[in-house]
């Protein structure tokens, strides 16, 4: 039996662990045990489960499985769901036993935040996996397939609670789907109906006022129904209840998605690292000052270095694994290493539907086909630095390209 100096831990294996899993298996020389556990054998990239609810990529493209990207030489991969950090005791406990470990990478992920909302949790889609996108995917098919039957106006509309990426990037790919989906089933264009509600005057407030405007007109051109100002009081069964500038408003529709804001975790949230709703700070190192051999990727981080503080993103992930992997690998060999973590942001696209989007790229406003290019070159991108030409080719997004 091999005998190994250091063990690292990383669980979850999304932009961030698997990055750091990556970038271990190409540069260490040394021996070590390093271990990749995720609840899922396969990933999948989070920034594309709008096409995949909507129906437009398949889930055997959407899926990369890790056995097929991981050198088992090098790296571990076990699947497995956390659901205890024992920090104490320098181990993990799973459903399958308990993990020890000299060093642990937590990228365990997001969940949706309901904000303590009536109804959320109990009548509302959430895309927060494969999983629950595909539940979606098959929800919206079946309302359409039966309205033959049904003729129920509601369920042809779809409500979504939220106008940051994740709800317009769903909703502009639904609309525009649906001409084809009314031809396949013989529905009236009119009527099925897509309304997104927002907190903020505008939608996307992560962008400048001239891009948010410039989508909120793309979204009018393909019948999005925008609605802002609006706070979410309760949602009930087939319904939100919410309040527009003060005014009470009830819109009705059966297929209701939240995604108005997500959180870090629920295993880190209920451990005893301290944390702030499932989100670990950390320094410059990206390390959690109270356990220092625990480092923390992707949505569980929460940086409190000033060059750290941005949005949870799949890009600000990678780059962290990337960070991390380097950071490990020089622990391993014994060597210092003093450089603090720093995000290039090299720019952030929003898509509305596969051939139109708008963003900011090295600080320039684009928008357009422009924009669905470099959406589209920054999802292969992500594919190129996990599996290669070979892996953009076969998982890859291009203008004119099936899911299938």
């Amino acid at each position: 039996m091999e005998v190994y100096k250091q063990n690292i831990l990383i669980i979850g294996g999304g932009y961030g662990g698997l990055k750091v899993a990556l970038g271990i298996q190409r540069q260490l020389k040394n021996k070590a045990k390093i271990t990749l556990i995720s609840k899922h054998d396969y990933h999948y990239q989070t920034t594309l489960l709008h096409k995949v609810a909507v129906g437009t990529l398949s889930p055997r493209k959407a899926r990369i499985y890790y056995r097929k990207i991981l050198n088992p030489d090098k790296i571990c991969f076990i699947k497995d769901k956390i659901i205890q950090l024992c920090p104490k005791e320098n181990k993990v406990i799973g459903n399958g036993g308990e993990y020890h470990y000299d060093y642990l990478v937590i990228g365990l992920g997001f969940k949706p935040d309901s904000f303590g909302i009536k109804g959320v949790d109990a009548y509302a889609h959430k895309l927060s996996s494969l999983n629950t996108a595909l539940k979606l995917t098959k929800n919206i098919e079946n309302n359409f397939k039966e309205f033959i039957h049904t003729k129920n106006p509601l369920d042809l509309h779809t409500i979504v609670c939220g106008t940051g990426f994740t709800g317009i990037e769903f909703a502009a790919e639904l609309a525009r789907e649906l001409d084809e989906l009314c031809l396949i089933c013989g529905i009236d264009r009119k009527i099925p109906k897509v309304t997104c509600i927002g907190r903020s005057p505008h939608i996307l407030p992560v962008f400048n006022e001239t891009l948010t405007l410039c989508a909120e007109n793309k979204l009018k051109q393909i019948g999005i129904e925008l609605i802002s100002n609006g706070t979410i009081e309760e949602i009930q069964e087939n319904k939100v209840l919410l309040r527009q500038n003060g005014q009470p408003l009830e819109i009705q529709g059966n297929i209701i998605i939240w995604s108005a804001g997500v959180k870090g975790s629920d295993i880190v949230e209920k451990s005893e690292i301290p944390n702030k709703k499932g989100r670990i700070p950390v320094n410059a190192n990206l390390q959690c000052e109270t356990f220092p051999n625990i480092y923390v990727v992707g949505d569980c981080a929460l940086a409190t270095s000033k060059d750290a503080i941005h949005a949870p993103t799949a890009q600000l992930s990678a780059q962290m694994g990337d960070y991390l992997a380097e950071l490990l690998i020089a622990k391993l060999e014994n060597r210092p290493f003093n450089k603090p973590f720093k995000f290039h942001h090299r720019g952030t696209v929003c898509s509305i539907g596969h051939t139109d989007g708008v963003g900011i790229i090295y600080q320039k406003n684009i928008s357009g086909e422009i924009a669905a290019f470099m959406k589209n070159t920054i999802e292969n991108r992500w594919l190129y630095s996990i599996g290669g030409f070979k892996m953009v080719f076969k998982k890859g997004q291009f203008r004119f390209r099936t899911s299938n």
